[in-house]
């Protein structure tokens, strides 16, 4: 089957959970699946997890978990980076590598939205085994945030794939929620173990309209 070829920019809209994890720091430096190369610069206590269930993109509807341990010096720049990510189809892979270096995975999700303000996630490998279980709650009342307000150094990620290094900063607006990680399991062999800490903070994104951008890049 041919790959969609779909370059940057990209418009995107769907829902999600994000969650702000304080972790151990032996967890951060070393089950956080970070390139070798970058390892020893990464600096912070926080951990973000982010589910995304994209109901429009560049390539059709797809999910995604995505794990930021931090962040780590690219040159003379430090900037988050995404160490582990999955997603569910093969057009979402090959273009977000190709397009921002994004080092994306092949995995299947079965995603379950009540009616009583509860939501379960499970993601697996392609050979049928659990990567992570998640169920959540969630509250009524929501807010909207557009991330245009923060400085574009706090909103820009850098990714290294394939001899070449990406800079991009995410444009986000939409509506958020409280929300509880009511259960969670994790198999660190596939993404990194952030049960192993304290979540400080978690919401359900309602909606949202994100854009990915043209980035800059550089050989390295």
């Amino acid at each position: 089957m041919t790959t969609k070829i779909a370059p940057a920019p990209w418009q995107l809209t769907g829902q999600g959970y994000l969650i702000v994890v304080q972790l151990p720091k032996h967890v951060l430096d070393n089950e956080s699946f970070i390139d070798p190369k970058l390892k020893s610069s990464r600096r912070g206590r926080l951990a973000y997890i982010a589910f995304a269930d994209y109901q429009s993109s560049d390539v059709g509807p797809y999910h995604e978990l995505l794990y930021v341990g931090g962040s780590l010096k690219f040159g003379q720049q430090r900037h988050h980076s995404i160490s582990k990510i999955y997603v569910s189809t093969q057009d979402s892979i090959d273009n977000g590598q190709r397009n921002w270096g994004i080092p994306k995975e092949k995995a299947y999700f079965a995603v379950k939205y009540g009616t009583d303000n509860q939501d379960t996630l499970q993601m697996t490998t392609e050979s049928g085994e659990t990567i992570a279980k998640l169920h959540f709650s969630h509250h009524l009342l929501r807010v909207p945030v557009n991330t245009r307000l923060a400085p574009t150094k706090l909103r820009t990620l850098a990714q290294d794939w394939q001899g070449q290094r990406f800079f991009f900063p995410l444009e986000a607006q939409g509506h958020i929620k409280p929300a509880l990680l009511q259960e969670a399991h994790v198999d660190k062999r596939y993404f990194p173990d952030f049960t192993q800490g304290r979540v400080l903070a978690c919401f359900k994104v309602t909606d949202f309209n994100l854009v990915f951008p043209v980035p800059k890049t550089q050989a390295i």
